[in-house]
């Protein structure tokens, strides 16, 4: 009988031990998956270590988290072609605004950029046309998306991006060109050329003689754009 009350009191010491063992454990489990769970919130704006660790987090967590990063991360930054270099710098949008820009344009020098938003050329020429504006004040630059603008366009024997037409007062148009990064200097020759102290006496030309409001509707038909 006192061989089989030592034999339970030994056993019974042994699955107290097991149990305690296995509180630990258990305990010490948590505090890891917590410990788990804390740096990969800490690290969710650095991606490269929640890759790298070794630590396992729950996969849905991680998820929400790098969401939450790509919100937070993401921008909004407007189109090349949306940028404007200042007051002096007009998007057009219709025929009816053109008209209306010359017009009241006066006796200024206007230059009209006439670009697509696909086109390479014009992409690249752009951010030098926008310095060019800020340093002639003076100068109003019109800005005319092809792609919008295509009757017009085509009235205005637009063929290649980007293309650029000068116009003046009582002069009406002065110059018409295209032009490319490349061969920014005929920009700049003909702002010379053309940008002088002078009244023009009588009414504003505009574009002349091409009646712009009763132009039919072009083929859906790209232009083309110059080689750089």
């Amino acid at each position: 009988m006192a061989a089989i009350v030592r034999w339970l009191s030994c056993n019974s010491s042994m699955f107290s031990t097991s149990l305690n063992s296995l509180h630990q454990s258990q305990f010490l489990c948590k505090n890891n998956s917590k410990r788990v769970l804390s740096i990969a919130a800490d690290s969710c704006l650095t991606s490269d270590f929640i890759f790298n660790s070794r630590f396992v987090a729950n996969p849905r967590k991680q998820s929400l988290q790098f969401k939450i990063q790509a919100t937070i991360t993401e921008t909004e930054q407007p189109k090349w072609w949306e940028k404007n270099a200042g007051p002096n710098m007009i998007d057009i949008h219709s025929t009816h605004e053109f008209l209306n820009a010359l017009s009241e344009a006066g006796d200024k020098l206007v230059i009209v950029e006439f670009y697509g938003t696909w086109c390479a050329s014009c992409r690249a020429l752009f951010p030098k046309l926008c310095k060019t504006a800020q340093e002639h004040p003076e100068i109003l630059f019109l800005k005319v998306n092809f792609d919008e603008n295509k009757p017009m366009c085509k009235n205005l024997n637009v063929k290649v991006l980007p293309y650029f037409h000068f116009y003046r007062g009582a002069d009406g148009q002065l110059e018409s060109f295209s032009c490319s990064l490349a061969k920014f200097q005929k920009i700049k020759d003909a702002i010379e050329t053309h940008n002088t102290d002078r009244c023009s006496i009588g009414p504003n030309k505009g574009v002349g003689d091409v009646n712009l409001e009763t132009v039919s509707a072009p083929k859906n038909k790209k232009a083309e754009s110059p080689s750089s």
